[in-house]
């Protein structure tokens, strides 16, 4: 019996767009503000064909976009560095995963640019 090929495999969900209550300017305090949100998942070596084709021997990508909603609407934060960080922390802890590299997109505070943040931990 021969080992199945494996490859370094990586989850990424893009433009995830929801409100959360995010800055330190009076109407941001007051207001829900629109943010988009990426991620990206590093899972090291899998497989290239997963043992059984079974969803809980994988990372459910649905889980990892309930994290992302749940963890930016919890609560006001201040800074989109605090909440990236606290983000980061957070899908760092799922089963499996090496390292995270996540962009935070504040869509509506400037009229002429986006203002975003990206941050990358652990192992790439």
């Amino acid at each position: 019996m021969t080992h199945a090929a494996t490859g370094s495999q990586t989850l990424t969900l893009t433009g995830l767009r929801f409100n959360a209550n995010l800055g330190i300017l009076a109407h941001e305090k007051t207001a829900p503000q629109p943010i988009q949100v990426d991620a990206e998942l590093n899972l090291g070596p899998q497989p290239l064909r997963p043992q059984d084709d079974d969803i809980t021997h994988v990372l459910d990508y649905r889980k990892v976009r309930q994290i992302i909603i749940d963890e930016c609407t919890a609560e006001h934060v201040n800074l989109l560095e605090s909440l990236i960080g606290k983000l980061a922390q957070r899908l760092m802890l799922l089963p499996g995963v090496y390292g995270v590299r996540v962009k935070i997109a504040k869509l509506e505070i400037f009229d002429d640019c986006e203002v975003a943040i990206r941050i990358e931990t652990g192992q790439w």
